[in-house]
This record gives structure tokens, C-alpha cells and sequence, in this order.
């Protein structure tokens, strides 16, 4: 099939979605696919082989028989993208305009799963009523986010409440949406996540870093690293976990694939951290060594992330809405 890969994008994470486009794109041209690489410029411009791409009815894009998005952050995995490609009446791997923006937005999610009494860790809106004295009897440290953004950018460590209001400030400077979250010391595990209306779970694995915390640097430099699959949590929390991973992806109406974030607590306990819908896309990026360990190579990943979404819009495109 003729596949147009969708790299690059306007949010911070713009590099690294470069990095995802291109392993994607030559995994799917080892998987036997034909391949158009476009590339989103940081101001929104797209391109493909240096040319100028327009996603409307009767541009070339049309031609192809499904999209791509390796897009992560704002304007890309946030449902931006997804709505242009559903207006143009394209098939996209991923989750539609609603599961992509849920999931985008930390504060929005946590709130869907609070109501639906999934097990996650406190948190608090800043610059709502009272958020400061709602904040401080939180578990510490603090950890302050700007609730629609990816990759760990943004995010502050507050040891002492003094720093509180200097961290939710940074936060601020990347999105006003802003999240204080409790601290867990439980283990972080991720599962992947692939399907529609029955999806399937990987083998749990563990992120084993050699910093603090699991931070921006720790996820992009060589060696700072490691996946520890399966993570050794025993079986039956193994099996909990990849339920919760189902369960989640459910209810925030994701479709073809996640990755999705726990800690596990020594009382054994599992609390959601958050959802990613386009998660780092590399070989060596976790969704797709949880699936490699689990028995589903790369090409034959991408291969059912595109045979999911053909079926997804074949399905939607017999509503009249």
C-alpha cells in the first residue's frame, strides 16, 4: 500500500519526531509498503521531497491509501492533525480527534479516570481555587507539568513548597493548562498497547535510568536508559496491569495504538501515570521493544497499525453523522 508518513511538527518534541518518521518509514518499506515521507515544518509548513503538500480534497495526498502520523506534542498527537486528515477523508494509524485530545491533556484524562475510578496517582490544577493549600497536602516531592506536552518538557521537581510557585511559573511558560501531581516511589512500568475495539496488551517493562527521575535527557541520550522486559513484577500484577492498560485505552476512546504509564508501589498497588498515543516510534523506543519482547517485530508492527486503521475507517466511513 502507499503510505504517507507524517514527521516533524510545530511542538518542542519536533526532532524527535523526525527521528520516529524516518525509522518508520524504512521499517514500513522492509515490511513490503511504499512510502511518502512528508515533513512538518515548525511553522506548520508541509513537505514532501522539498515540495509543498496541501491536505485538501484533490491534492496528491489523497492518493495514498493511509497516513502515518509520527507527530508528538501539541499540533500533531493532540487530534490538530487527526481532524484535518478525517476532514480530507483520509485513514490515519491512531486514535481519532477525541482519544488524541483526551490523552493529550494530562488534567483531562486523570479527570475521565478519577470519574471512572481508575487508580492513579492525586493531583491538583494550578491556578484554580485554592490549588496552593491543595498542593501541600499532596505527597512529596511535587512534580509540576504543563498538562499538554510530552517528552518530560517542562517538568519541575518541587522538593520544598517554597519552590512551588517558581515550578508552576516554568510549567506556565509551555502551557497555561498546568498539573501538580502526588509523588509515587513505585517502580515505572509501561505497557504497550495495540487495537480498536479489542485491544491487545504487550509484556509489561520496566525504565531502569541512570538519573533522579525519568527526564528529558534520560529518554533521548544513548545509554542513560534501560528496558528491563518483562518487568518483574510477578504475575499476577503483571496481569492486572496489562488489564488496566486495556481498560484505559477503552475509556479514553484510543484506537490502533498506546503506550501507557504506570508505577507500581511495593504494597503492590498500580497507579496510571499517563496515556501517550504516538509514543516515541524508533526500533529501540519502548512501545516497540514491549512488542518486539512480546513476539511482533517492527515491520510486522507497523503492518497491523495499518491494517487497523483501514478497518477503523472503512467502519466509520458507513455513518452518515
Amino acid at each position: 500500500m502507499k503510505v504517507v508518513v507524517l514527521s516533524g511538527g510545530r511542538s518542542s518534541e519536533h526532532e524527535i519526531s523526525l527521528a520516529s518518521g524516518q525509522a518508520v518509514a524504512a521499517g514500513l518499506v522492509e515490511g513490503g509498503q511504499e512510502v511518502v515521507e512528508v515533513k512538518i515544518a515548525k511553522d506548520g509548513t508541509w513537505t514532501s521531497g522539498g515540495e509543498p503538500v496541501e491536505v485538501v480534497p484533490g491534492a496528491g495526498l489523497l492518493e495514498a491509501d493511509v497516513a502515518f502520523p509520527v507527530l508528538h506534542g501539541p499540533f500533531g498527537e493532540d487530534g490538530v492533525t487527526q481532524g484535518a486528515l478525517d476532514t480530507a477523508g483520509i485513514a490515519y494509524v491512531g486514535s481519532d480527534v477525541l482519544g488524541s485530545s483526551v490523552c493529550m491533556d494530562k488534567l483531562t484524562l486523570k479527570r475521565l479516570c478519577g470519574f471512572a475510578g481508575m487508580p492513579q496517582v492525586d493531583f491538583v490544577q494550578a491556578f484554580t481555587p485554592g490549588w496552593q493549600a491543595a498542593a501541600a497536602d499532596l505527597e512529596h516531592p511535587l512534580w509540576v507539568k504543563p498538562s499538554r506536552l510530552g517528552s518530560s518538557v517542562g517538568i519541575v521537581k518541587v522538593e520544598e513548597f517554597e519552590q512551588l510557585e517558581a515550578a508552576v511559573e516554568e510549567a506556565a511558560s509551555h502551557d497555561p493548562r498546568v498539573i501538580i501531581e502526588a509523588n509515587s516511589s513505585g517502580r515505572e512500568v509501561e505497557c504497550s498497547v495495540l487495537g480498536n475495539e479489542d485491544p491487545e496488551t504487550s509484556m509489561p517493562g520496566e525504565i531502569l535510568s541512570d538519573s533522579d527521575w525519568y527526564d528529558y535527557e534520560a529518554k533521548y541520550t544513548e545509554g542513560r536508559m534501560n528496558l528491563a522486559v518483562p518487568a518483574e513484577i510477578g504475575e499476577q500484577t503483571t496481569a492486572k496491569l496489562r488489564r488496566l492498560a486495556a481498560e484505559v485505552f477503552t475509556l479514553a476512546g484510543c484506537a490502533g495504538l498506546a503506550r501507557c504509564d504506570f508505577f507500581v508501589e511495593e504494597n503492590g498497588s498500580i497507579l496510571l501515570n499517563e496515556v501517550n498515543t504516538i509514543p516515541g516510534f524508533t526500533q529501540t523506543s519502548v512501545y516497540a521493544k514491549l512488542w518486539e519482547a512480546s513476539g511482533l517485530n517492527y515491520p510486522e508492527l507497523l503492518n497491523r497499525l495499518i491494517e487497523l486503521a483501514i478497518e477503523r475507517h472503512a467502519s466509520e466511513s458507513t455513518h452518515s453523522f
